[in-house]
C-alpha cells in the first residue's frame, strides 16, 4: 500500500501480519484485501456486508493501486464469513501495533479508557450477551489507541489490565471512571511508566469516606489557592463547576500505602441552573499518582468526559454503531475494530473541516480523498 510511512509498517503492512484462519485450499481472496476493502468502504460510509461488497465492486480499478484483488472482489458471504471467522484478539492487536507506529504521544498526553457496549450485538432474546468493548482514546489528538472486549460491563476491571499491557503509557495521564479505581489497575499503570487519574465512588467506600472528610463545600470556599471555577452556557442552561487539588495526603491515614505513588487528591463540584433553578450539588472525587496543579486537574477530568462526544457519539451518530445487527460469532469485535480503524482516519484527515458523517459523503463520491485520508497526503 503506498501509505506514508511514520516510524514503522504502514496499515496494509500491520493487517497483513494476521494469520490467515482459512484452509489454504478454500483461499480465493487474501485476507489482507478484505480487510483493507472493508476498512477504505467504512470510510466512505458502508455500514455492512453487502455495502463493502458493493463498494468493492464500484471500485475495483481503484482499489487495485493498492493490492491485486486477482480474483476480483468477494461477495458480502465471504465478507461475513471472514469477519466471523477471524481471531479478534489478533485484528486487534495488529490495530494497537498501527497506532503504536504512526502516533507519537507527547509527556503529560491523556489517554481515556472507557467502556461502551454494541448494544445490537446481542443473540439472546433478553440482550444481556451484547459485547462491551473497553477502549483507549487519546485525547489530544482523537484517536482510538486500542481496545479490548468483554461479555459483560462488570469485566471491565479484568479486561482494563490487558488493554494496559498492551499500550505504551509512558509519561501518559491515564484517566479512568470508578470501575477502574482498583489497586491492581493503578500498579499496572504505574508500573509501565505512566500515571493514573481515578475517579473514586462507592466501590471503595474506605477511601471514599477518607476523601469526603477531606473535601467539603466549605473549604472550597475558604480556600485561596489550588482551586478554580469553570463556568459554561448552552441550550437554556448553565453549568459551574469548581475544581479543587490538594497533595497533603496527611489526613489518608494507612490508606495512602494502598495507592502506588499516591500525590494527588480532586474534588468537583458542579450546580446547574436552567430555567432559573438550580439543581443540588454533584460531587466526584479523585486520586492520582501525578503531582497536578489544579488546572491540570481540570483539564484532565474535562478530557476524559469528552470521549462520550469524541469517540462513542460519532461512533453511534456517524457509523451507526449501535443499530449494527452485526452479530454472528466474532464479527461483532472485528467490525468495531474496523470502524476504530475508518474513525481514527477520518479523524486525522484536517484538509477537509467537517464532520465525520459529512467526511464519508466525501469519501463515497470521490476515491481520491479515500486515499488522501489513507495515505495523509494529497492524492490529486
Amino acid at each position: 500500500m503506498r501509505e506514508a510511512k511514520t516510524n514503522g509498517l504502514t496499515l496494509l503492512e500491520h493487517i497483513s501480519i494476521i494469520r490467515e484462519h482459512r484452509q489454504e485450499w478454500k483461499v480465493t481472496h487474501k485476507l489482507p484485501e478484505i480487510l483493507f476493502l472493508a476498512i477504505t468502504a467504512t470510510i466512505a460510509g458502508a455500514e455492512g456486508w453487502d455495502e463493502i461488497s458493493d463498494f468493492g465492486e464500484d471500485n475495483i480499478e481503484w482499489l487495485r493501486k493498492f493490492s491485486d484483488f486477482e480474483n476480483g472482489i468477494p461477495s458480502y458471504h465471504t465478507v461475513a464469513r471472514v469477519f466471523s471467522a477471524m481471531n479478534p484478539k489478533e485484528f486487534q492487536k495488529a490495530f494497537i501495533a498501527w497506532m503504536n507506529d504512526c502516533q507519537e504521544l507527547t509527556h503529560g498526553a491523556i489517554i481515556a479508557i472507557d467502556g461502551k457496549r454494541l448494544r445490537g450485538s446481542y443473540k439472546q432474546a433478553d440482550k444481556s450477551d451484547a459485547i462491551h468493548m473497553v477502549s483507549a482514546f487519546a485525547a489530544g489528538n482523537e484517536v482510538v489507541l486500542g481496545q479490548i472486549t468483554t461479555d459483560q460491563k462488570s469485566n471491565e476491571i479484568t479486561a482494563i489490565p490487558k488493554l494496559l499491557q498492551l499500550l505504551d503509557i509512558r509519561g501518559c495521564l491515564i484517566t479512568i471512571d470508578a470501575m477502574g479505581c482498583q489497586t491492581k489497575i493503578a500498579k499496572k499503570i504505574v508500573d509501565g511508566g505512566g500515571d493514573y487519574l481515578l475517579a473514586v465512588k462507592g466501590n471503595q467506600p474506605r477511601l471514599l469516606e477518607a476523601i469526603n472528610e477531606i473535601f467539603s463545600i466549605p473549604k472550597l470556599e475558604a480556600a485561596s489557592e489550588n482551586v478554580l471555577t469553570q463556568t459554561e452556557k448552552g441550550h437554556g442552561r448553565e453549568e459551574t463547576r469548581h475544581y479543587m487539588i490538594t497533595h497533603d495526603l496527611s489526613e489518608l491515614g494507612d490508606l495512602v500505602f494502598e495507592w502506588p505513588e499516591l500525590k494527588s487528591l480532586g474534588y468537583i463540584v458542579s450546580f446547574r441552573t436552567e430555567k432559573g433553578k438550580t439543581t443540588e450539588a454533584s460531587a466526584r472525587f479523585y486520586i492520582s499518582s501525578a503531582e497536578l496543579s489544579v488546572q491540570e486537574f481540570a483539564n484532565a477530568a474535562r478530557e476524559h468526559w469528552a470521549i462520550e462526544v469524541k469517540l462513542h457519539w460519532k461512533l453511534d451518530t456517524a457509523m451507526h454503531e449501535d443499530a449494527s445487527r452485526v452479530r454472528r460469532e466474532n464479527s461483532a469485535e472485528n467490525y468495531a475494530t474496523v470502524r476504530h480503524t475508518a474513525l481514527n482516519l477520518l479523524n486525522a484527515d484536517k484538509t477537509f473541516k467537517a464532520s465525520i458523517k459529512r467526511k464519508q459523503k466525501k469519501a463515497n463520491r470521490n476515491t481520491g480523498y479515500i486515499e488522501q485520508v489513507l495515505t495523509g497526503q494529497d492524492a490529486s
